[in-house]
């Protein structure tokens, strides 16, 4: 049986327009495909790179850098080019691209003299992508926020101290895991807290039990304790509940009443009632991180590393394996610092 007249047009109709559609899909224009190889030498990537970072400009200098990665893949100076591509990210914000940058660099490059470096960066961007918000210009704390990439940051640093406890970097992490463990100690508090009003003892007890193991050192460890007493007395469990009524009398007399009953309130730390009602987004600065500038007169320059460490060494050592031509100088960089608020700067003490 034959198909109509009509209906055969149609059909060649619409194959000839299908056949069109594939043609000019599998035909990428020229500017596609076109890739012209390296426009200039690894040197002058590498020159135009320095000159922009020294002029903040970063979008060129990723460019630059980013070329030499791509055509030079094994030249002079990839990877002092992978390092200050690092830079670059974190300066632009990138973050992530920041942190998959140090991934690479430190699964190629395992033993390469600054490696740490790498690790350091990883830990900051980690700690930046968490406060990286609009969030961030609340009066929102932390510890009420997801802390996912806090806990990140934390095992970075754990592992650039325990594979280079002797780097420069290793004390500015530590200091930093000091910051980030209050802020995971007081987010499990902040968990224990929600748990005890609505009388789940054992899962405040457990939050508050977390706080005593992992961050001992922590001004929340005092409530970890009464948390943990006052829970285990909910539960009935008397003998365990009077090993740590215990320990506060020793250490924290003031959170035990004339009965033997655990002060809870008193061990909460200090908060207007705005803040608690507003479940920390008024009343209370935030902590943040944020990237500030050092002032240096002009004239002064700085070498590669200083601008690679944001600031912390005033005039490192280039890495023996780079040549002069590879050590340039810039102005002035940012250094990343931490700044917490008043009241929980005087709680750490």
């Amino acid at each position: 049986m034959s198909l109509p007249h009509y209906k055969i047009t149609i059909l060649a109709l619409c194959l000839g327009v299908a056949s069109a559609f594939v043609g000019c899909s599998s035909n990428p224009t020229k500017k596609e495909v076109d890739d012209k190889g390296p426009q200039s030498s690894e040197q002058v990537y590498f020159n135009k790179a320095q000159k922009a970072l020294d002029r903040n400009q970063y979008t060129d200098a990723v460019k630059s850098l980013e070329a030499l990665d791509t055509y030079y893949p094994t030249g002079q100076y990839t990877q002092q080019a992978q390092l200050e591509l690092l830079y670059a990210k974190f300066k632009q914000k990138d973050y992530e691209g920041a942190i998959a940058l140090a991934d690479r660099f430190i699964r190629l490059n395992p033993q390469h003299p600054n490696v740490d470096y790498a690790y350091y960066v990883r830990g900051v961007a980690n700690m930046e992508t968490n406060y990286d918000s609009l969030i961030r210009y609340t009066s929102l704390q932390q510890s009420h926020r997801d802390v996912s990439y806090v806990k990140l940051a934390y095992q970075n640093f754990v592992e650039l101290i325990r594979r280079f406890p002797s780097s420069q970097y290793s004390v500015d992490a530590a200091q930093r895991m000091k910051f980030i463990g209050q802020e995971l100690a007081e987010s499990e508090m902040n968990a224990a807290r929600f748990n005890i009003q609505r009388k789940a003892w054992l899962a405040a007890a457990e939050r508050a039990q977390w706080v005593i193991e992992h961050y001992p050192q922590t001004p929340q460890t005092p409530e970890a304790l009464a948390t943990l007493a006052y829970s285990y007395q909910k539960l009935g469990d008397q003998a365990t509940a009077q090993q740590y009524v215990e320990i506060l009398k020793l250490n924290y007399p003031h959170l035990v009443k004339s009965n033997g009953e655990v002060n809870l309130r008193a061990s909460l730390k200090d908060g207007s009632w705005v803040n608690r009602a507003s479940l920390g987004l008024l009343g209370r600065e935030s902590k943040t991180v944020e990237v500030k500038k050092e002032t240096k007169n002009e004239g002064e320059q700085r070498s590669l590393t200083n601008r690679l460490s944001f600031g912390l060494l005033d005039k490192p050592e280039v890495n023996a394996t780079t040549t002069e031509q590879a050590s340039p100088t810039s102005n002035a960089t940012p250094a990343v610092v931490i700044e917490a608020d008043k009241n929980d700067e005087d709680a750490a003490n």
